[in-house]
């Protein structure tokens, strides 16, 4: 039978080329989660290699921004339907736009109830106990 590289719950000690391979990762547009998964670590490993050195830290935010530019590049590429098209993406402009610029392009929806003539559905409330009324039987 052959021993797994990183059999679950033994993950492998922290090694500070991890920070160059997760900027890699993250240029191809890798997520934490696929970078954990790269590094054969759990994700809550991850975190905590993230906390406890330094150089993790800062390399980890690198591997997210690079992330970002690798999925604005991509979503740029295709905001026409066809290469050399004129035909816009309308789905994929409205969400990149509504992300980037949510104050004037995210689709918001403001419902109010309210009683008649715009007056409050309830001004309070109010509990009274009463003793209960027995039976005789």
């Amino acid at each position: 039978m052959t021993e797994l590289a990183n059999p679950v719950g033994r993950p492998t000690q922290y090694d500070p080329s991890y920070c160059q391979k997760a900027i890699e990762l993250g240029t191809k547009g890798k997520s934490l989660e696929q970078i954990s998964g790269a590094l054969g670590i759990t994700y809550r490993t991850l975190c905590n290699w993230r906390d406890e050195h330094t150089e993790f830290f800062h390399a980890l935010e690198e591997a997210k921004v690079r992330e970002m530019i690798w999925w604005e590049e991509h979503a740029q590429a295709y905001l026409v339907e066809h290469k050399d098209g004129d035909r816009l993406n309308v789905g994929l402009w409205s969400r990149s736009m509504a992300a980037r610029f949510p104050k004037k392009y995210s689709e918001r929806i403001k419902q109010e109830l309210t009683g008649a003539e715009g007056a409050p559905l309830l001004k309070g409330v109010e509990i009274t106990f009463v003793e209960p009324i027995r039976s005789e039987d």
